[in-house]
């Protein structure tokens, strides 16, 4: 076998790989040897097959096999023997595929993208500021005051008050298309919250103003895509009768309504929510330490990235910011999206800061546990209820979708890793300051 390098420019290699006949020759009698004592047919016994009889039989089909195994073979070597690390998999070519014939030599050309060597970096220079903000008594009230709103309840408004945006309007309604009542299209002292979105567009803002005792004709149209076939497009006449008209009442900051979200009393509640509010507190601010860690890694490394990595993650930047443009679009039924040079920026950035984390963790020997994997399946899970263990047979047949979910906690476990050799200082700083801070980054 025979290796030869054709390109070295950069990061891009080619080598021209030749099997000669004979080595694949010998590849397909090791297979019929391997083979022939488990190989029974009529006229033989078990075993004792005949070789010329098993290479005319088999040696056409095993002559492929021992063609693939050997082109791998060299490839593997050739990894191996030179240290070189693939960026994709690489582009593999038979030259002579349409003139080969059985007796002659397999010509095959290589090409890829190695991925750089990536410098050593100095972690413990590397300084940085933890932002720390306590839950004071005023973001406990405000959060105590949303959890009141959240378990609000309606009280009638005195008799002839209109109906308004977030009131609850108990009614008994009639759907007609074409003076037809159609199923499913009725109910009686149903409680709908005007500005909720229950029902389907344009139906709750013509009940804005209506009164208790009043009688009001709602025309609809159903949506195009509505799931009933028999009503998608169609247009509709609710006849409503409005029983009351009430308007929300925030439940009360007391015990009763720490019992309610499962607190013994109402201290036991501000102490949950101070706990929630600290921690959500400290998520944000390791994103924003997280960000900063990643902009000095960025200052502190410099090496030449593989094309194909920067253009696959251009293209998927600029395809992810077009549908967050155009959220109506789904799918891929869309032009041709050209990234541009901040996309392109942008994605040189992650391929490098990848490829330095990739090395880092690589190095501190940082593994992804079978235990967090099982949790991160057990929360994507979560999205979609009833189908769980489906979601989750599905995940461990795909290698794609389990390498999706092993990247990022592969990629904190290694920002874990540097924060502890990095000099980080604490500064404590209000909510507001926070806030701005975690703003900054979307605005990056």
């Amino acid at each position: 076998m025979q290796v030869t390098e054709t390109l070295n420019e950069g990061l891009k290699r080619g080598y021209n790989i030749v099997v000669t006949a004979a080595e694949l020759d010998d590849k397909v009698k090791e297979k019929l040897v391997e083979a022939q004592p488990e190989i029974e047919m009529k006229g033989f016994r078990k075993g004792k097959v005949p070789m010329p009889i098993l290479r005319k039989q088999f040696g056409e089909r095993l002559l492929g096999e021992a063609m693939q195994e050997a082109v791998d073979g060299a490839m593997n070597k050739h990894f191996e023997d030179s240290g070189d690390r693939p960026a994709l998999q690489p582009k593999v070519e038979m030259k002579n595929g349409e003139e080969w014939k059985p007796g002659s030599d397999v010509e095959v050309e290589m090409s890829y993208e190695a991925l750089p060597e990536i410098p050593e970096v100095e972690l413990k220079g590397i300084k940085l500021e933890k932002l720390v903000v306590k839950a004071d008594d005023a973001a406990v009230d405000e959060a105590l005051a949303n959890l009141a709103e959240t378990a609000q309840d309606f009280k009638a408004r005195r008799k002839g008050s209109k109906a308004k945006d977030g009131d609850q309007v108990v009614m008994d309604f009639v759907g007609r298309i074409d003076g037809e009542a159609f199923d499913g299209g009725a109910g009686e002292d149903f409680p709908l919250v005007l500005g909720s979105g229950q029902f389907i567009p344009g139906f709750e803002e013509q009940l804005v103003g209506v009164k208790a005792e009043e009688e009001k004709d709602v025309t609809v149209n159903f949506p195009e895509e509505y799931g009933a076939e028999n009503l998608a497009g169609k247009e509709a006449v609710f006849s409503c009768t409005i029983k009351e008209v009430k308007e929300p009442v925030a439940a009360e900051i007391n015990d009763e309504l720490a019992q309610k979200f499962g607190a013994e009393d109402l201290a036991g509640l501000k102490g949950q929510v101070s706990e929630r509010l600290e921690a959500e507190y400290a998520g944000a601010a390791r994103a924003v330490t997280k960000r900063a860690l990643l902009d000095e890694l960025d200052k502190l490394v410099s090496f030449d990235l593989p094309p194909s990595l920067v253009e696959a993650e251009a293209g998927q930047i600029a395809h992810q910011l077009w549908h967050e443009e155009n959220p109506e679009v789904e799918g891929h039924d869309h032009p041709e999206i050209e990234p541009t040079d901040e996309h392109n920026t942008l994605a040189e950035r992650r391929v490098r800061l990848g490829l330095l984390l990739a090395e880092l963790g690589q190095k501190a020997e940082v593994e992804v546990t079978d235990a967090e994997m099982t949790q991160a399946i057990m929360n994507q899970a979560r999205q979609y209820p009833g189908q769980e263990r489906q979601f989750f047979e599905f995940v461990q047949q795909n290698a794609q979708m389990q390498q999706q979910l092993r990247a990022p906690i592969f990629e904190d476990k290694v920002v874990d890793y540097v924060l502890e050799l990095a000099e980080v200082s604490e500064k404590e700083v209000d909510k507001d300051a926070l806030e701005k801070a975690v703003e900054s980054l979307d605005d990056e």
